[in-house]
């Protein structure tokens, strides 16, 4: 088979080391250029735990040497930042994996919550990059939006009972994330000194990644009601889910039969947890219902877990181009939990 050259920009950040670390490994793509804005570094010295391993030079990122160099790229950068590269790599002829948010929305949502978008024409043809969604479109995608990582975890436990949700009834996410999320950027808020032995909510019922949950959904904003947390952890993410579902139904039966031929999502018949997902591109979910709490419907709480910076972020992109290139979606994933 093959070998497809594939390309970096952003390799500075932890989904572009993560990226790295699984591109190094991966039995057809070949990794033929790192960039970040300033380049001028091996990526050993960008990346100390990837010494003796990797000595490629990190360039400062320049379109034509990026054409030269690949078939695909990853971005792996800010919303914004990542549009300006989008338009002259696809005019290019290049296949791209988006890991920000630029073209996850729809234009009036992304400029309500984010900034103005300046490429509306690749906008518009655009592929969400949640396979479990969109898996025939990601095949013969050139562009692919990979999707933010509480929207996957949300979106991956909500999918199986939204037809048989109680229409106009709230959709509750309580979610919870660990540090990395956040990025290298410093801030007050992910100080050591703010974060560690603590726990808080951020932009609760106004975080940018609502709208994107709910335009996947087909819902209202204002259904979704999302509060996400931060917690003194690098890496992990889950979500505790509760809607109003029909009266009558299986929710675990519902679980298992929506998910049977899905090789990156298991279902679990006890409460989930981090561990088991840190590492790998795993969602692990979980589902329990009460019979007894209201007379048209009755509540079922949805609990799922992944990690943010894989399956939220880079293992999730490097699927989405397995994908794209006509490979098993499997190849060169990560599948096992690196936590006792």
């Amino acid at each position: 088979m093959n070998v497809t050259r594939v390309g970096v920009i952003g390799a500075s950040g932890y989904t572009g080391l993560e990226l790295i670390k699984i591109l190094l490994n991966h039995p057809y793509f070949k990794l033929s250029y790192l960039a970040n804005s300033e380049g001028n570094i091996s990526l050993d010295e960008l990346h100390p735990s990837l010494k003796n391993v990797c000595d490629m030079q990190v360039q400062k990122v320049d379109v034509d040497d990026v054409a030269s160099s690949c078939e695909l790229v990853f971005l792996a950068l800010p919303h914004k930042t990542a549009m300006e590269f989008v338009k002259p790599l696809i005019a290019k002829g290049l296949k791209v994996v988006d890991l920000s948010a630029d073209y996850r929305l729809s234009l009036e949502a992304y400029e309500e919550f984010y900034t103005t978008h300046t490429d509306k024409k690749n906008l518009e043809h655009v592929v969400y990059g949640l396979p479990e969604m969109f898996r025939d479109k990601i095949k013969s995608a050139s562009l692919v939006a990979n999707p933010g990582c509480f929207p996957t975890c949300a979106l991956l436990g909500l999918l199986p009972f939204m037809s048989k949700r109680v229409p106009n009834t709230p959709i509750i996410i309580d979610a919870k994330t660990g540090v990395s999320g956040a990025g290298k950027k410093l801030s007050d808020v992910t100080h050591f000194v703010n974060v560690n032995d603590n726990l808080f909510a951020y932009n609760p019922l106004t975080h940018r990644h609502a709208p994107e949950i709910a335009q996947k959904l087909g819902v209202s904003f204002d259904e979704v009601n999302f509060v996400p947390h931060l917690i003194p952890l690098t890496r992990g993410m889950i979500s505790s889910i509760y809607i109003q579902v029909q009266k009558d139904i299986d929710a675990f039966s519902i679980l298992k039969e929506f998910y049977k031929d899905e090789p990156f999502v298991r279902i679990s018949k006890n409460p989930v947890d981090m561990k088991n997902v840190a590492g790998t591109n795993f969602c692990d979910i979980y589902v329990k219902q009460n019979r007894t709490s209201l007379e048209k419907g009755n509540i079922v709480f949805i609990s799922s877990a992944i990690d943010n910076l894989l399956r939220g972020a880079s293992s999730q992109a490097v699927v989405n181009a397995n994908l794209m290139m006509g490979l098993d979606e499997s190849c060169g994933i990560p599948n096992i939990a690196y936590v006792p």
